[in-house]
């Protein structure tokens, strides 16, 4: 996921291979504590956490929508209610850099691109979710200070996959309308109360022209 090529390539031959998709999960993430570049010069978190999926889900809207009730589901993070969405620094170049703060910014800019996703495509369920803080690999080599702290009160793997399934498989979710964020099976604000993180549409707008062209640029001829 990391690799935009890569993530292209995957794509085209899920394509070949199968005539119809049902259900979209984008679960796959990192947290990379220090500012590495992948092969193709993108920041590793944007690369993986926002771009592979932009490209991923892009990719396979055809198979989607020669489903009867596709459902897309983004794996986004409550970290995501501290950013407001950056248009103008995805791939943290400027100033300290903070793995934890990178990650919790991608996770925002899945959100938005889950909302723009249901406004574009109509004819499938688009939905975003925090699993809450489930005691996972991740969790445990990204973050070992909160894993230490909190491991006895952190969510089983299984906990933090319900409301997954239940978004990919519930009439109940089906629902609701698309582009929506859950959390615990239920549809929750993606802003704090008097938050300072909501963007304009032209700056959510602008995001998602950033995202096309670079998806673009890598899609292999």
């Amino acid at each position: 996921m990391s690799e935009a090529k890569k993530v292209w390539e995957f794509a085209e031959g899920f394509k070949k291979d199968h005539k119809s998709l049902n259900v979209l999960i984008n679960n796959a993430g990192c947290m990379v504590n220090q500012r590495e570049l992948n092969a193709e010069g993108m920041e590793m978190n944007f690369a993986t956490n926002t771009l592979g999926t932009f490209i991923l889900t892009k990719s396979l809207i055809p198979l989607l929508e020669k489903s009867d009730s596709p459902r897309v589901i983004t794996v986004s993070s409550g970290g995501m209610l501290i950013q407001k969405l950056d248009t103008e620094d995805l791939q943290a170049e400027k100033g300290h850099f903070d793995g934890t703060l990178v990650y919790a910014q991608n996770k925002r800019q899945q959100v938005v691109m889950t909302e723009q996703w249901a406004k574009m495509h109509s004819s499938i369920h688009f939905s975003a979710m925090h699993p809450g803080w489930a005691d996972t690999p991740a969790v445990r080599s990204a973050m070992p200070d909160f894993h230490r702290s909190m491991k006895n009160k952190l969510r089983t793997a299984e906990q933090g996959a319900d409301t997954i399934v239940w978004l990919a498989l519930s009439e109940a979710a089906r629902t609701q309308p698309s582009g929506l964020f859950f959390q615990d099976r239920k549809a929750v604000s993606t802003h704090l109360p008097l938050a300072w993180t909501r963007s304009t549409p032209e700056e959510e707008q602008k995001f998602m022209k950033i995202l096309d062209d670079l998806a673009n640029s890598f899609q292999p001829q």
